[in-house]
């Protein structure tokens, strides 16, 4: 599927949010990290909460999530979502991290659990950094599911298929993608003046580039 070693995460949406979870974030990173970016994340997501948020769910513990996605994040190699059915808590959580998002038809994405509870992770807030508060607006304020097609469209997803394991995905290697990434991040937070040093400085890097080679 994708042109590099993969590393592979699976992240069960119906699952509580427990230190395991964060475990296991951290230690795909770590191996991507020390492929030298050469290897490409695959995360396979799907599963939903049901019943609510859990009781003993601690600020502490979301904290640490959103830390060890924040990592996954800003990886410096590709990172792909596979998702299927019911995609919400952790699993929303890592999909709306990921750089290539690949699902199969039936494929929901869901901000609230069944209990009508928020999820306290930050995919809300990645939800509406990506589409727009008006967009967003139904899923948020009334747990309205965002099916495949209307998340393709909005381009939360980027590619349906009945098979989105034998999608074919370009992995880049090295922090290329990374510094891109990074600069449309900082595209609707930062003023011009801001961002136009580090315009200019990845656009020296790439002439410095194109001069060694």
């Amino acid at each position: 599927m994708v042109r590099a070693k993969e590393i592979v995460l699976r992240i069960d949406g119906a699952q509580p949010l427990s230190a395991e979870s964060v475990r296991r974030v951290a230690e795909v990173c770590d191996r991507v990290e020390d492929s030298g970016g050469t290897a490409a994340l695959v995360a396979h997501v799907s599963g939903a909460p049901r019943g609510g948020v859990p009781e003993d769910l601690t600020v502490g513990l979301v904290t640490k999530w959103e830390r060890a996605l924040r990592r996954l994040e800003r990886q410096s190699a590709t990172t792909v979502a596979i998702a299927s059915g019911d995609c919400g808590g952790t699993a929303l959580d890592v999909l709306l991290a990921t750089d290539v998002r690949l699902a199969t038809p039936g494929t929901r994405l869901l901000v609230m659990t069944d209990g009508g509870a928020t999820w306290p992770g930050m995919a809300l807030y990645r939800l509406v950094q990506q589409v727009g508060t008006a967009a967003a607006r139904r899923a948020v304020m009334f747990g309205a599911p965002i099916d495949a097609v209307e998340a393709l469209r909005l381009g939360l997803l980027d590619e349906l298929s009945d098979d989105p394991e034998g999608v074919p995905v370009e992995a880049f290697p090295g922090r290329e993608l990374a510094i891109r990434r990074q600069l449309m991040f900082d595209a609707s937070t930062t003023s011009f003046e801001e961002a136009l040093g580090a315009h200019l400085a990845a656009y020296d890097r790439a002439l410095r580039r194109g001069a060694a080679s």
